[in-house]
């Protein structure tokens, strides 16, 4: 075997007739091959009989068909490789000509055996025994490529992300369609969960059924509202404002949203005074002809209001019935968790959603910063960080990229790369700051963090390279002498900081200190750092540098994360910020050596650690926030189907209804309306209890990007859910059983108001329907739910998730029509639905006949 660095690569022999183009150089050469190789994947069973030795697998299949003609430079030999991501683990490959490798994480490689010959045409299939099971198209990764010695490396055409013109979303066309749900649903008979087919879509939509929007539009619905007789209140000739107590600058942006000329005559009055007996955040509005008053007890509160009044004002085309609004957050923390560190998303994708999330009474706003795949803000002190940390391409030794993990492609330039520079970072906080948002900013650690060893690896080389072996080692987050071996949950062998080194505190405190100097440049201090707080199980056992650490700990490793968390938590708390982490990492540490404040995401599944977690850690008097997976993943699918984007390992489907419907203040009571992974009812116990006086923070929202590649992805994981989130984090849940300590829950228990929850969904429903155009206003891709439909007696029916959707259907080769009810059809049919502005279209979908 003939090496290309480290990942290596063997000989390729070709057999073929002479081609037309046999002169190519042996760049152009590898070009053609990439440009002509045909690359299919299928996933052909999750339920298959599995090798000898193999257990819990599925099968599924690379199939390369070679062009016709061959150049003669790869004809005569070449060294060659093919390199494809891959997120499970693969136990087996089986291939007559090709032997396997995982490089690390995700990126595998394979290669020619020796003596193997290629012959133009021929077509060759891989299998692959991968763990667990293959349940989407969507989790495949674009992007597999070709390296030949002493050429640039080239994706392969076949497999390159290609955006679809109607839903403005990637398509990975070289993915099969998954169409046997027998045997591609599930693992085993026990799994419940059934594909929602557009037979299954309709009857859930008819359940579910809401009319158009009218009246109280305002989303989160308000505390009380009423519209009242009398004249309208017309804003189409605009406003004279008058503050008190309260700088323009502080509600800018709520007025700008109001959109409404400052020079007209009709009196706004916006009043903040601290001592009126309001809530935090809360308003009173109070519109009529003569004049609108608003009072609240500080600026976010008069930004609430003005929002309020914005929404209804668009919804009445600005002349509006006279209207009064009462209204306060049912829990303080309100938040959106966005994943930079996977897949980048920049700057004005972040400010469009800042601004998204003030219209909805979001607050705040957790900034995934760095990650495994990842690093992705500007650190003035550490310009490896971003300069190596931010990019993923081909380079084996990573010395000027990461490896090209999720599929990012070999050449450095796909948009899944980049970085926040300082003055990205300044300028989004200031936003937020002036719409009421906190930004919490979040470095993953002791795991999670290979973007950011790798960065200090290429720094350590540059310095020592240049004989300052100190200033080299002063941020060097690993021990070299350590020769433990482990693998993270994403298949990473070298991805946890050494937490037994001086040099780790350090580069803490650098880049804590960074962001705490961008936040005070923007005018809004750093309030909260959140450390992630992650583990690689089995890491620094066999760390030199650990093994002092290690003796005083009970000599066992894995009580070094909880010592690391206690010591940043306080170092942190000495600079006036709070540490926030992962309930999984953070319920590992001793509560007396952690500060009294704290902020804990909980991420456990429902069904699962969620109670568990929650509980014990609001027990500590903690600031316990919601980020349970079935509610609030927003990465996981909006239904069970193949063709629906995100991960699944916590749920197969998290759609409107399921976020809407969620309990927060009665953590038990969820198993009556959410059943488990498998689809199954599941009774949940109140394990610990709660104690008397303890109260959630909030909720959050969470969309992790391994699967989100482009900005308009964001767009349709997020919206519609997050509006559901935003309700539930602003206005009580009223079908929730008061919380008793020790009382346990049961699939439709009749504790849970079921019929509140529906008559509240339909009104809810339909205060959707009309954010629909101000989203697009606000150049938000939400996502265009697939309809339901069936044929029954040559009749098709056809309905939409939210009331206000236009449908489509065509007859096979006829053009697309609007449905307007049931209408007679001939044989199969496609629908699909269209967004408010009919620039998008959701999936298409199909029915025939029973």
């Amino acid at each position: 075997m003939r090496g290309i660095g480290w990942m290596g690569a063997l000989a390729l022999s070709v057999a073929g007739p002479a081609v037309a183009q046999g002169n190519a150089p042996p760049q152009a050469a590898l070009d053609q091959l990439a440009a002509g190789l045909d690359y299919r994947f299928e996933v052909v069973d999750n339920r298959p009989v599995c090798p000898e030795g193999l257990a819990n697998c599925f099968l599924a299949t690379i199939t390369l068909t070679l062009p016709e003609q061959l150049p003669p430079s790869l004809r005569k030999g070449a060294d060659l490789s093919l390199y494809f991501s891959f997120v499970n683990p693969l136990d087996r490959i089986e291939s007559d000509l090709f032997d396997y490798r995982n490089i690390n994480g995700d990126v595998q490689q394979l290669t020619l055996k020796p003596g193997a010959v290629l012959r133009p045409g021929a077509r060759h299939v891989i299998k692959l025994w991968g763990v667990g099971s293959h349940l989407s198209r969507a989790v495949v990764m674009p992007n597999a490529y070709l390296v030949a010695e002493g050429r640039q490396a080239r994706v392969i055409a076949a497999t390159r992300d290609t955006i679809d013109p109607d839903t403005g979303l990637p398509a990975l066309r070289f993915v099969a369609p998954m169409t046997d749900a027998a045997r591609l649903t599930s693992k085993s008979d026990s799994d419940k969960t059934v594909w929602l087919t557009p037979e299954r879509a309709f009857v859930q939509n008819a359940e579910r059924a809401a009319a158009p929007a009218s009246g109280i539009v305002i989303l989160p619905r308000p505390s009380h509202a009423a519209q009242h007789d009398g004249a309208v209140v017309d804003l189409t000739k605009g406003i004279r404002l008058t503050l008190t107590g309260v700088d323009r600058a502080a509600i800018a942006p709520a007025l700008a949203a109001l959109g409404t000329d400052e020079t007209g005559a009709l009196p706004l009055r916006v009043r903040v005074d601290p001592t009126s007996g309001i809530a935090p955040e809360g308003y009173r509005l109070d519109a009529r002809a003569d004049g609108i008053a608003i009072t609240a007890a500080d600026a976010a509160g008069a930004s609430h209001g003005l929002r309020s009044l914005a929404q209804q004002a668009a919804f009445e085309q600005r002349k509006l019935r006279p209207i009064t609004v009462e209204d306060a957050p049912l829990y303080p923390h309100r938040g959106l968790h966005l994943d930079l560190g996977r897949n980048f998303h920049g700057r004005d994708q972040i400010l469009k959603l800042v601004e998204a999330m003030a219209a909805y009474k979001l607050n705040k706003l957790h900034l995934h910063l760095a990650e495994d795949e990842g690093w992705r803000i500007e650190i003035p002190a550490l310009p490896e960080l971003a300069q190596i940390g931010s990019v993923r391409c081909h380079d084996p030794a990573e010395k000027t990229c990461l490896l090209p993990q999720l599929g990012a492609g070999p050449d450095g330039k796909s948009g899944v790369n980049g970085y926040l520079t300082t003055a990205d970072y300044v300028e989004i906080v200031r936003a937020a700051a002036a719409r009421g948002i906190e930004v919490i900013p979040s470095i993953d650690m002791p795991g999670h963090s290979r973007a950011a060893i790798v960065a200090m690896e290429r720094r350590h080389d540059r310095l020592a390279a240049a004989g300052k072996r100190a200033e080299a080692d002063a941020y060097r987050l690993i021990d070299p002498a350590d020769t433990t071996k482990y693998r993270s949950i994403q298949h990473y062998t070298d991805n946890t900081l050494n937490v037994c080194i001086p040099a780790t505190y350090r580069f803490v405190d650098t880049v804590v200190d960074a962001l705490a100097a961008m936040h005070g440049a923007a005018g809004a201090p750093l309030k909260t750092f959140h450390l992630g707080a992650d583990e690689t199980a089995g890491a620094w056992v066999n760390s030199p540098a650990c093994k002092a650490m290690i003796a005083e700990n009970g000599s066992d490793a894995r009580n070094l994360t909880p010592r690391f968390i206690e010591r940043v938590a306080t170092t942190l708390a000495a600079k006036g910020i709070r540490a926030g982490g992962w309930s999984d990492g953070m319920g590992h540490t001793d509560p007396a050596r952690m500060p009294a404040n704290v902020l804990t995401n909980i991420w456990g599944v429902l069904h699962t650690g969620a109670i568990r977690e929650a509980h014990d850690q609001l027990n500590r008097g903690w600031d316990v926030v919601l980020s349970i997976p079935d509610l609030g993943y927003f990465d996981m699918p909006y239904a069970p189907h193949p063709d629906e984007g995100g991960y699944y390992w916590a749920s197969r489907g998290v759609d409107s209804h399921q976020v809407f419907g969620f309990m927060p203040d009665n953590l038990p009571a969820n198993a009556a309306l959410i059943p488990n992974i498998s689809a199954q009812p599941q009774s949940i116990e109140d394990k610990p209890i709660r104690e008397p006086g303890r109260r959630i923070t909030g909720i959050q929202a969470q969309l992790w990007s391994e699967t989100v590649r482009t900005d308009a992805q964001v767009d349709y994981m997020l919206f519609p859910r997050l509006l559901a989130l935003a309700e539930r984090g602003w206005t009580a849940a009223r079908w929730t059983p008061a919380y008793r300590p020790g009382q346990s829950y049961a699939w439709h228990d009749p504790r849970v108001d079921r019929a509140a929850l529906s008559a509240e969904w339909r009104d809810f429903a339909g205060r959707v329907s009309a954010q629909f155009a101000p989203l697009e206003r606000m150049g938000v891709a939400y996502r265009v739910a697939p309809p339901g439909a069936r044929i029954i007696g040559g009749t098709l029916e056809a309905n939409s998730d939210l009331p206000g959707v236009i449908i489509e259907y065509r007859e096979r080769g006829g053009k697309w029509t609007r449905y307007g009810g049931p209408v007679t059809v001939r044989g199969p049919v496609e629908l699909r639905t269209r967004s408010a502005d009919a620039r998008r279209s959701s999936r298409i979908v199909a029915v025939s006949a029973p």
